[in-house]
This record gives structure tokens, sequence and C-alpha cells, in this order.
């Protein structure tokens, strides 16, 4: 049975205060959301495994190159005669990964851009390299001839660059709202704020059915946003961080002050921000929405 609706003034006041000390708000060091910060917590199992969380699984290193034959001591071939084929069995010299799973940054943005356009790839890019980057890698690679390793090699880079052309701005970053990730299996029972990292979006779910959708963001490497099962402590429609005194309309406290929120910074400045570990979401609209229909008690699931 959830717990009856309760607003902030039902809060003692000691535990006010140790909420809002911990209260969060915008960076603008122009950092991205941490893609490597260690779950708290974290639900028991995602979806496709432990492939869909940063570092969990590096790709196996290439094998090294075969040794050569030892050349003969004696006097060379006369310059009539063929120069020897090299062993049939021998290997390619490795190739270090150009990008991989795990992996943050512009390029990857751009890579998944360049994925979308062969229409190997129906999310929206978000620069983080996770499960779903690595199976259309796999996809094209396979197409290609290459090796279906799932990191991007140089060759796999080429070719990929050979056959899209370079992105827009609005193709890098669409305004259109991110697609949502497979749910975690914590989300298919009950009210929940399901929430992916991978895919940077909100889901509110109940009973396994999602009602809304909304594109969010998290903490930066050195505040990152915390993971596992949570649940949903206190709401405040108007509140206003004690620490960095920024607003933060439609909080949803979680986590050890940690909210989800409405973030004008996130609105106008989108992903080239983060938060103070909190999850941002940049439609005012929609927030307001899901804050009428959350109640204290509801489950909040953060996973990649």
């Amino acid at each position: 049975m959830h717990r009856q609706r309760v607003t902030i003034r039902t809060l003692g006041l000691a535990a006010a205060v140790a909420f809002a000390a911990t209260a969060c708000g915008p960076q603008h060091s122009g950092s991205a959301p941490a893609a490597r910060s260690a779950p708290v917590a974290p639900p028991s199992a995602s979806p496709s495994g432990q492939d869909d969380k940063p570092g969990a699984s590096s790709p196996a290193p290439s094998p090294s190159p075969s040794s050569s034959p030892s050349s003969s001591p004696s006097a060379p071939p006369p310059s009539s005669a063929p120069a020897p084929a090299p062993p049939s069995g021998s290997a390619a010299p490795a190739v270090k990964p150009v990008m991989a799973n795990g992996d943050e940054s512009d390029q990857v943005r751009e890579l998944q851009a360049r994925l979308r356009q062969l229409k190997l790839m129906s999310v929206a890019p978000t620069g983080f390299y996770g499960s779903k980057t690595t199976a259309a890698v796999k996809t094209f690679q396979s197409q290609q001839g290459l090796g279906a390793t799932g990191a991007v090699d140089e060759a796999t880079w080429h070719r990929l660059q050979g056959l899209s052309r370079k992105p827009t701005e609005e193709e890098l970053r669409p305004p259109t709202t991110n697609e949502p990730a497979a749910p975690d299996p914590h989300c298919l029972q009950g009210r929940v704020m399901c929430i992916s990292k991978e895919s940077r979006t909100l889901a509110w779910m109940i009973d396994g059915r999602v009602v809304s959708t909304m594109d969010v963001r998290f903490g930066s490497e050195n505040t990152p946003t915390r993971e596992g099962l949570f649940q949903v402590e206190w709401k405040a429609k108007d509140w206003t961080s004690t620490i960095y005194h920024t607003p933060m309309p439609y909080s949803m406290f979680f986590s050890q002050g940690q909210a989800v929120h409405y973030s004008a910074d996130f609105a106008a400045r989108g992903y080239a921000g983060a938060s103070h570990g909190c999850v941002n979401v940049r439609d005012k609209q929609k927030l307001a929405a899901l804050f009428d229909q959350v109640k204290v008690g509801d489950k909040v699931v953060v996973y990649w």
C-alpha cells in the first residue's frame, strides 16, 4: 500500500535542514554527465546485462602479431625470383580501438549520428557509448565484412565516414525527445520513475505501462547521480538549493538530497552542462504533470 501523500510542511525541521544541505544545482564547467560512477545499491540486474554499464567489460585484446619465420643465413634469391609470400597463418597487427563501450565524447556523438543516418540506430545521439551503440556498430561491421567486435577501430571508422556524411548540429543534438531504453526489471511493477542513464530518459510507469517520458541529464564525474532502487522521500513544488542558490522547481527527492527537478540550465544548454547529482528535466510542462501524479513512497529506479 502506498504511503499517504505528504507535503514538505509535514517534515520536521531537522529533517528539512538535512535534506536542504545536500540540494543540487547546475554546473557550468561544460563537463558531460558521469559515465563511470560506481553504483550505490544498484538494481540486481539490467535488461541486457552488465554490458549496459560503462567499463563493465572491456573489449577483448586483439591477438599479438605472429612471429615471422627466422630468416635464412644464405644469400638472397636472384632478383628474377618472386618475393616469398607471408605465412598464411600470420595475424594482422593489433589495431587499438578508436571508440569502445564505456567511452563518452563528442566523437561518440558523431559516431551515433552517422549510424543513425544509416538507419542502424533509432535513438538520438547522447555521446555515451553503451549497449545500443555497441549493437549498432556490430551490425555495421557485419554488413561491411569487418570483424564484428562492437568496438570502433580505424578501419571501421574510415568505412563509416565514407558511407555517411558529416552530421549537422541538429543531427548531433536533435530537439526531439530521446527514445527510452528498455526498462529495468524493477520498473515493471507498481508506480515507478524509471530513469535510464544510457538513453538519458525518465519514463513514468504504472504496472509496466509507460505513461509519459522526458529527457534528463545527470551529475558530473565529481558529483555523480546515484544508481539503484529508491523511493520518493518528499516533494516541493517551489524549492531553491540552499547550497547553490539555484531554483529547483517540481523537486521530488529520492536519495540524500538528490532529486528529480526542472532545470532551466538544462533547457538552455542541454547536455553541455551537468547537475551536482540531481536528475535534471528540461521539459517543464511534462514535469509539472508528472509532479501532480507522483506520490511520496513511489519507486525511483536509476540504472544503466
